[in-house]
């Protein structure tokens, strides 16, 4: 490591390094025509003391200090740095890029070249060596005799990951709890200047320091946030830079809002409350409801609260709650669909919490499936169960008929291949209709594939899986039988048309041997017809009418007229019974006649006799045919 006092050439080199910066690559030689590996940036650090060509040139390499005299026309600073590829070496001036000028110029060796020197020079000069592999960096100090000089930056570092942060005084410092922050106070001056560490502008004691002007802040708390402080002092002076240290918290979900019982308690009945969380929380509501919605979080600094639904910022009717952290809900009914979400930001993170608010309602659920319709092969499918669901619970189907059903799509399950089985075809028909036959079948060992083919296998195969099935049984055992009938009865029964009647017989069911059974054991077979048609000279008869009789009125309306009619055989002429003529309609025995009006009261009295002695006449007649047709 470098000596933090070193006298050259009548100027004093005082620079306060870390154990990074005192690292030195050594060189390794490449023979020819091999191909150099890759390699990451390294600036060079030199050891030598600054050289001092003349009373007004010095020349000096990164890791010294250069304190500027009256005479000093010409400071070069060297900067060598190694790698492959070949790093870009750039400079900075107190953390801001050199602007080279006719005074400041950059060499073609990438030294760092200031002509003539002024105060406005003095500062911590960086020069830094990248490429695509990395970059690396190395500070000389510029100074005058006299005041010292601390590399302070502006910065403002934030780390929300890093267990360890370093920083240069001046930065401004927000991390994360159990961090180790490293703040670097690099100083330069002659004389040699003295550091001291102060808190809230309260001395540090030393079990705080480490060497070379760094102060570790080990697991770092809320306690720690506060102003530190690195003085820098010499018999010419003293000059203090400062750092800021901020402790962040990231969001966090409390499991408790205290505000928002506070709100429920003064809000209209009906109203539901719920707390958003990490994982999402969800709750019922009725149509038309208000409802509460807490987002309860804490951090550091406390977390600013931006309220969404559906990932979008809000548009329904809404009021927000103790500074943010709660939404009010108007009308539950605006959101009938999507989530809330509250999203809680400071400089440490983000925390997103959500709840999803259910109008209870009736709906058709498809999260469940049936069973799967085979255990192997390549026809497995599942079809999604439909329930009838309210607030996740099951109901009766009848509550969704209203609701269109969504369509149910198979699923393909168990497409894998069968074990081996016996497979066995049809019974083929058998031998005999009756009294006893044989029926046959092919019985063989096969396994059905995930693809739908069936691919033979030993019947060991099987045997070991379940018995082999027969390839033979017994059918159409049961015994003969056919329907008898007897001999046709005479065609004596009643008469259908002229000359046709009715014939029966009777049918019977009974085996091959003779032997009558139950008429069940024919009803297999057509059965025989038990009546036919059959002609005879009995029905040979027609109806026989007379003339009408002479009416019993000239005028008026009571005359009538009668006439015979009798059922009579067509070859003998002779009547017969009625009921062999009723196929055919009877014609009718008396009508009404001589429908018109009398002349005058003597004939009207006259008709009046008439019709007197012409009703008892035509009851007379009536009785007659009545008792003719019994």
């Amino acid at each position: 490591e470098y000596p933090l006092h070193r006298h050259v050439s009548g100027f004093t080199s005082s620079l306060r390094t870390s154990s990074a910066e005192a690292f030195v690559p050594t060189s390794v030689d490449i023979p020819n025509g091999l191909r150099r590996p890759h390699q990451k940036p390294a600036i060079l650090r030199k050891i030598s003391a600054a050289q001092q060509l003349s009373a007004s040139e010095v020349v000096t390499h990164l890791g010294q200090t250069v304190v500027l005299a009256s005479g000093t026309l010409s400071v070069l600073l060297h900067c060598e740095a190694v790698g492959n590829p070949k790093p870009t070496i750039s400079w900075a001036k107190n953390g801001e890029e050199v602007k080279y000028n006719d005074r400041i110029l950059l060499q073609p060796d990438d030294s760092l070249q200031i002509l003539a020197p002024v105060e406005a020079d003095v500062g911590f000069y960086a020069c830094n060596a990248s490429s695509a592999l990395g970059s690396d960096a190395v500070s000389i100090a510029v100074t005058l005799a006299g005041k010292p000089l601390i590399k302070a930056s502006r910065a403002t570092v934030i780390n929300t990951e890093s267990p360890a942060v370093t920083v240069d005084i001046g930065s401004t410092v927000k991390t994360i709890q159990r961090a180790n922050v490293t703040i670097s106070c690099q100083v330069a001056g002659v004389p040699e200047a003295e550091v001291t560490w102060f808190k809230n502008k309260v001395k540090l004691s030393s079990a705080h320091h480490l060497h070379d002007g760094l102060l570790l802040i080990a697991n770092v708390s809320l306690s720690d946030q506060g102003l530190y402080s690195c003085k820098a002092a010499n018999l010419r002076g003293e000059v203090t830079e400062s750092s800021q240290l901020f402790i962040l918290e990231p969001p966090r979900p409390l499991p408790y809002l205290e505000d928002l019982t506070v709100m429920l308690s003064s809000a209209e009945t009906g109203t539901r409350s719920v707390l958003t969380s990490p994982s999402g929380t969800k709750m019922t509501v009725s149509p038309g409801s208000s409802a509460l919605i807490g987002c309860a979080v804490d951090g550091h600094p406390t977390p600013n609260i931006t309220w969404l639904y559906s990932g979008e910022p809000l548009s329904l009717r809404h009021r927000l709650l103790a500074a943010g952290r709660i939404l009010q809900i108007l009308n539950v009914s605006d959101a009938p669909d999507g989530e809330f979400s509250c999203l809680a930001q400071n400089e440490a993170g983000s925390l997103t919490q959500k709840t999803s608010l259910a109008i209870q309602e009736y709906r058709w659920s498809v999260d469940k499936l049936m069973a799967c319709s085979a255990s192997c092969g390549h026809k497995g499918v599942q079809l999604p169960q439909l329930r009838c669901l309210l607030d996740g619970a099951e109901v009766n189907i009848s509550h969704c008929k209203e609701k269109p059903k969504p369509a149910l799509q198979p699923i393909a399950c168990n497409r894998r291949d069968c074990p081996s089985r016996w497979m066995v075809t049809s019974w083929s028909p058998c031998t005999r209709s009756c009294g006893g036959g044989i029926q046959m079948r092919r019985v063989t060992c096969q396994r059905l594939t995930a693809t739908g083919s069936s691919v033979p296998m030993s019947n060991e195969a099987c045997a070991q899986v379940s018995k082999r099935p027969v390839d033979t049984q017994n059918c159409n055992r049961q015994p003969c039988v056919e329907w008898v009938a007897s001999s046709w009865g005479q065609c004596n029964g009643p008469c259908i048309g002229p000359r046709l009647a009715v014939q029966h017989r009777q049918i019977f069911c009974q085996t091959k041997d003779g032997t009558s059974v139950s008429s069940d054991q024919c009803s297999a077979l057509p059965r025989p017809l038990s009546t036919q048609n059959c002609w005879t000279d009995v029905c040979g008869v027609h109806w026989r009418v007379s003339l009408w009789t002479v009416c019993t009125a000239t005028c008026g309306n009571y005359g009538f007229q009668s006439r015979r009619v009798d059922c009579v055989h067509v070859r003998t002429n002779k009547p017969v019974l009625e009921h062999h003529c009723s196929w055919r309609p009877r014609p009718v025995n008396w009508q009404r006649c001589n429908i018109t009006p009398c002349e005058n009261s003597k004939l009207l009295r006259g008709g009046e006799a008439v019709r007197g002695r012409g009703e008892k006449e035509g009851r007379a007649v009536s009785q007659k045919c009545s008792t003719a047709r019994l």
